[in-house]
């Protein structure tokens, strides 16, 4: 018999986290439920569970503030953020933090379940994906490390990497705006758009050392990598 999925949900609200729970464990997930986020912290010591989804709104330790404390100890474990904000900033800050995405509430069930899945399969490419070579620089995709030659690897986050694979493995051809949208972040909508512009600022800033490495953006459809 296959081993259940350990998932740990942090949600305040006591009606809404019970029924994610309950509907979580009727597709065979094994779930935590805590309340606020210093327990949440303490629960993914101790039960190291495979996925978070982090309310971000929480009292005594809100759910960016939880994701930090856990990005500084573990750069592998997929964190969905649950939100009410809208604003772009918040969305962007979610992702900056090491998020790998985020539903707005109200949200469906349905939803939430295909996001965990595909989340889910993602690491699992991530783990069993080899090293690659862009320019002077070599690519842990495992390790979520970047190297420029022999001087010593910058570790990326989630977001990062995820993106700077499908760049690499597409190279010299336009990588789909949509697309890719649609498969890191979820969804192509305007925060999301955002929120892969300010990624690929930051991996452009990443591999500078190699002049001949570009990043274009092709207006109207996508992105592309050369070197």
């Amino acid at each position: 018999m296959a081993e259940k999925i350990k998932l740990l949900l942090a949600e305040d609200e006591a009606a809404l986290g019970q029924i994610i729970k309950e509907s979580l464990e009727t597709r065979d997930f094994e779930v935590t439920l805590c309340d606020n986020g210093e327990k949440a912290f303490e629960k993914y010591q101790s039960d190291q569970p495979d996925l978070l989804v982090l309310d971000v709104m929480m009292p005594k330790k809100d759910g960016f503030t939880l994701a930090k404390d856990i990005r500084a100890i573990d750069d592998a474990i997929p964190i969905i953020f649950l939100t009410a904000k809208s604003q772009t900033a918040d969305v962007v800050e979610g992702f900056s933090i090491g998020g790998n995405d985020y539903l707005k509430k109200p949200f469906s069930m349905e939803e939430l379940i295909v996001r965990i899945h595909n989340l889910l399969n993602r690491t699992k490419v991530q783990k069993t994906s080899e090293s690659l070579v862009i320019g002077a620089y070599t690519f842990d995709f495992p390790k979520q490390q970047l190297a420029f030659k022999n001087e010593k690897p910058t570790q990326l986050t989630h977001r990062e990497a995820h993106l700077l694979f499908h760049l690499i493995k597409n190279k010299n051809q336009v990588l789909d705006r949509s697309l890719i949208l649609n498969k890191l972040w979820g969804t192509d909508d305007f925060f999301s758009a955002r929120s892969m512009d300010v990624f690929i600022t930051k991996l452009r800033k990443k591999l500078q050392k190699d002049e001949k490495i570009q990043i274009i953006n092709v207006r109207g459809f996508g992105y592309k990598l050369t070197d």
